[in-house]
């Protein structure tokens, strides 16, 4: 069986070859650090890739569907599609944030971090990735405490009214797009506080 042909097969695979690379270029020697980094970096790029897809395609994508009077709608989204890329884009969103607070943790830079580099023993280094840290903590509220109940009852997975889903879906647009303006800054403070900031 090819584990091409499924998700689960796919990321098995993927990390199996990923373990077998670090092995081989580094040893049996585990770099705790680094293999947050990778889980944070890859929680990252599942979280924010889809925050994109949602903005930049489906919201306008819906938007026609939903303009074409003669075309096919968008229930096959919204019924198929959207459920499912919430369910990665939440759990990538928490997965992201509790594995940048582990590496900062590991680091012992947690608290420094989240206090913007204010406390005896910070620094610019700290306020630079606090910047971040605090952004992705103000996305992952939005996903969980705006966007994604909100969400369920656009989708129609949780009974509400019409009026409730007007509000709903105001709310998880108004909600999804400051997560994408903040992903902006936010991804700048993490690649500065990896390679030194911007603007030295």
């Amino acid at each position: 069986m090819n584990p091409l042909r499924s998700i689960a097969g796919t990321i098995i695979g993927g990390t199996v070859l990923a373990v077998i690379i670090a092995a081989a270029t580094s040893g049996i020697h585990l770099n705790v650090g680094s293999l947050i980094v990778w889980i944070h970096v890859l929680a990252g790029i599942t979280w924010i890739g889809l925050l994109y897809y949602f903005n930049f395609v489906q919201v306008p994508a819906l938007g026609d569907a939903l303009a074409d009077e003669g075309g096919p709608g968008g229930a096959g989204i919204t019924k198929y599609v959207a459920p499912r890329a919430l369910w990665w884009f939440r759990w990538g969103a928490l997965l992201t944030w509790l594995s940048g607070a582990a590496y900062l943790g590991h680091l012992g830079r947690f608290q420094h971090a989240f206090a913007l580099g204010m406390l005896d023993g910070g620094g610019t280094q700290d306020l630079i990735i606090g910047v971040g840290a605090w952004f992705g903590t103000i996305m992952l509220f939005n996903v969980w405490v705006l966007i994604w109940p909100n969400q369920k009852k656009v989708l129609g997975m949780v009974a509400a009214s019409a009026e409730e889903i007007a509000k709903a879906k105001n709310v998880a647009f108004l909600a999804s797009r400051t997560n994408t303006f903040l992903s902006i800054p936010m991804i700048m403070s993490m690649v500065g506080y990896g390679h030194g900031g911007f603007f030295l």
